[in-house]
């Protein structure tokens, strides 16, 4: 609960700066040079190294309740502290899912005990929950989550008439609303236009097009200029969805897009050697579009980077390119992923806490409590040395099945450790003590 961070270089969205950073009961006091920890206080000398704010994920599937055997939530946020983050907003589709009130306070009564780190909950919106967004709102979700096609705990795409519903809603009571943005008519064509072509991994690519993401984007944003509300545009992985989102925001649409580091550090390339492992939807595509990702990163028109940390058993990931599940593990790499990117010059090491801290938590409504090094704000940190190289290994991971693409992986920056509240959680990247995570709801 109580700790002074000495001598780091504070890294915020603005500015590069030394300072200390002491933490009492939880909360951040001060922010300054030359600070003395009081009796008691763990005290963590930080010269040369970076200091960031926990890591706010808004884009977990910790597959608890219902479909523990892929993950569970102690291992992931287990995960997660080890990685650096140090809150994670939990997505709806398990199984039961997330579409109640009664069924919000089940699954937070479930994981409280099991975190690691802090969590918030998503409700999921469909055509029979629709009606039940304000008491999900009532019991403490941060959010709602859309998904267009079929998807993992099988939710029912909604209707139109129900998607003009949410944005109302999300305009009246000010929450966002993320959408899994494909056209499932136009991937259902090109799924089985080239699934006639064989099982070449590559084939995943051609068969969720860009098309099919640039147009359930273009919907989603009509649907919001009669509606009003604020959507994410949840990993967004092409340049046409990209091009997509700056249309409706230069017309004045709430509209935000989120990216994940699977569609900048990978390609269409590394189909030929991961295969089915990195299958995830929307696919990941050829190297321009992820150059252009990094462009929209560095410009400001990415809003947030989060995993879609979506684990899989092993048998579901060891089929053929079409009967494979999609979707893999990332919560532990999200923050060593970017800072690689960062310390080798690909983008600017401000972005980390604004697209990783400050946006997702205001767009959740947990800013500013999280997202900050601030006083008032949780005491979370992340310290991080940038010297450091080192290589992603299998026995560091804390997934159930340790199916990551990355093991092998020569990164640069090293997170030492990971602060929540106050308390380091994970020093060197291995986890320590119980479980203090707790239930987050929106900052009122």
């Amino acid at each position: 609960m109580n700790v002074l961070v000495r001598g780091g270089l504070i890294v915020t969205p603005e500015y590069v700066y030394q300072a200390d950073v002491l933490v009492e009961n939880g909360v951040i006091k001060e922010v300054g040079r030359g600070l003395n920890a009081p009796p008691g206080f763990e005290v963590i000398e930080a010269g040369g190294m970076l200091v960031l704010p926990g890591v706010v994920d808004e884009h977990v599937h910790m597959r608890e309740p219902g479909l523990t055997y892929k993950d569970d939530f102690e291992h992931g946020t287990k995960a997660a502290a080890a990685g650096g983050v140090t809150t994670v907003v939990e997505m709806p589709n398990t199984l039961p899912p997330v579409d109640s009130a009664e069924r919000v306070a089940e699954k937070a009564r479930l994981l409280q005990g099991k975190a690691y780190v802090d969590f918030a909950l998503y409700g999921v919106i469909h055509d029979g929950s629709v009606g039940r967004i304000r008491e999900m709102l009532d019991a403490g979700v941060v959010g709602f989550k859309v998904f267009l096609g079929p998807t993992t705990g099988n939710i029912p795409p909604p209707r139109l008439g129900s998607l003009v519903e949410v944005m109302e809603s999300s305009e009246k009571y000010g929450f966002t609303v993320a959408f899994h943005a494909e056209t499932h008519e136009l991937v259902e064509y090109f799924t089985a236009r080239y699934r006639a072509q064989g099982s070449k991994p590559s084939l995943h690519d051609l068969a969720r097009p860009p098309l099919a993401e640039a147009h359930a984007i273009r919907t989603i944003g009509s649907i919001q200029e009669h509606a009003g509300g604020r959507s994410l545009i949840v990993h967004v992985s092409s340049k046409q969805a990209l091009e997509a989102v700056e249309e409706f925001k230069r017309r004045g649409v709430s509209m935000y897009a989120e990216t994940c580091p699977h569609y900048l550090v990978l390609s269409a390339d590394d189909y030929e050697k991961y295969g089915p492992l990195i299958k995830v939807n929307p696919p990941i595509r050829g190297r321009d579009h992820a150059e252009a990702l990094l462009r929209g990163v560095n410009s400001g028109l990415i809003d947030t980077i989060g995993s879609d940390h979506a684990p899989h058993a092993p048998e579901e990931k060891s089929g053929d390119i079409w009967s494979a599940a999609s979707g893999m593990p990332g919560v532990q790499t999200l923050l060593p992923l970017m800072l690689d990117l960062a310390l080798r010059g690909f983008i600017d090491v401000r972005r980390i806490p604004l697209l990783m801290a400050r946006n997702p938590a205001k767009l959740f409504k947990l800013w500013p409590w999280k997202g900050e090094i601030a006083p008032g704000s949780s005491g979370d940190l992340v310290v991080v040395d940038p010297r450091e190289e080192y290589v992603v290994r299998e026995e560091d991971l804390y997934y159930k099945h340790k199916l990551s693409p990355y093991i092998g992986w020569r990164l640069k920056g090293r997170v030492k450790y990971t602060i929540l509240k106050g308390v380091v959680v994970a020093r060197d990247g291995v986890v320590e003590g119980k479980p203090v995570g707790s239930w987050v709801r929106p900052v009122r």
